[in-house]
């Protein structure tokens, strides 16, 4: 079947809310994944259905309100991108100390319930740190896939505004709805908004705009998760260390790590040939985003050269074709 079991209950629970932008969304998503594994014919009748229904104007799926901001709409739809990910912690390569992090926060989400008839909260406000193409972000969209929740990216060029006022009333707006609809919210790229507030050409308004975010992110309910990523901590006030539940730091992959990486996003070819223990030699300073790309263009060189068989001649062309990139 082409549609995941998150798929098919994202679908129910769009239903029943009665929100017909969402339920299409998905739909959309199922089409995508059908012509991913080869099912062009469903994938272009699921679209084509999609399309009729929406130019004939559907009736309500049902006299339940609607969940608002599950397609965020008017000024929100310029700060939050929506997303719905069926990818796991599973399907990612991580280290123990970082896999037992990310499960400690899925365990006590789990059990918010429980937690709070104690009076204690989940963790909730989650900090990632690490170089660029450690999987952070990724990792934001598998919590939100463990949890079966929407994942909100904030977009930052939409949010910070010269003007600052502005700035913090769009925080409100992005905060309001983290306290209205349960989803994990990403604040990638996170530097550009948490940066120190010695930093800078106006230290007044940065000030300003880090102490609203500061009280927004205290205030944030903890059915929410909010999760800012950043490839610059050191830059960070340190006040907003203290404000995250967890800060969990990314590093680049073990030659291990690397080789799980590249058989991970070759498995559907033919790796037979390849001498692992060589490879190992050559992925020393890449990150698990160059080691995908790496792998990537290994494979359409094979494909696009006729075969299935990736040999160590390819893929050790294209690590040393990203090295050179990495220094470039």
């Amino acid at each position: 079947m082409a549609a995941s079991a998150e798929h098919l209950k994202a679908l129910v629970r769009a239903h029943a809310e009665a929100d017909d932008d969402r339920f299409y969304s998905i739909a959309l998503q199922v089409a995508a994944k059908s012509a991913r594994q080869g099912h062009g014919k469903l994938a272009v009748e699921l679209r084509d259905l999609v399309e009729s229904v929406r130019e004939q104007g559907a009736r309500p799926l049902s006299t339940v309100s609607p969940t608002p901001v599950v397609q965020p709409r008017g000024e929100l739809a310029n700060l939050l991108s929506a997303g719905y990910h069926d990818l796991r912690l599973n399907d990612m390569t991580l280290g123990a100390e970082l896999r037992a992090s990310l499960d400690r926060v899925l365990h006590e989400q789990r059990q918010r319930a429980r937690l709070e008839r104690f009076g204690f909260t989940p963790a909730h406000r989650i900090l990632l740190s690490g170089p660029p193409g450690t999987g952070k972000s990724m990792t934001a969209a598998a919590l939100a896939g463990e949890l079966s929740l929407p994942l909100f990216t904030i977009r930052l060029d939409g949010l910070i505004s010269r003007f600052m006022g502005e700035t913090a009333s769009k925080l409100r707006q992005v905060f309001d709805a983290v306290a209205q609809t349960r989803a994990v919210y990403l604040f990638d790229e996170f530097d550009a908004l948490g940066a120190q507030r010695a930093i800078g050409n106006d230290v007044g308004e940065a000030r300003r705009i880090l102490n609203s975010f500061l009280l927004f992110l205290d205030e944030a309910p903890s059915e929410s998760l909010v999760v800012a990523a950043t490839n610059h901590h050191e830059i960070l006030d340190r006040a907003l260390f203290r404000r995250f539940d967890l800060v969990i730091p990314y590093e680049p992959p073990t030659p291990e790590q690397a080789v799980e990486v590249m058989r991970r996003r070759l498995a559907g070819m033919d790796t037979r040939t390849v001498r692992w223990s060589s490879v190992t030699e050559s992925v020393a300073g890449l990150s698990h985003a160059e080691l995908v790309k790496a792998a990537e263009s290994a494979a359409k060189q094979a494909i696009l050269g006729g075969a299935e068989m990736i040999d160590n001649r390819l893929l050790l062309d294209a690590l040393r074709d990203r090295h050179a990139l990495h220094h470039a």
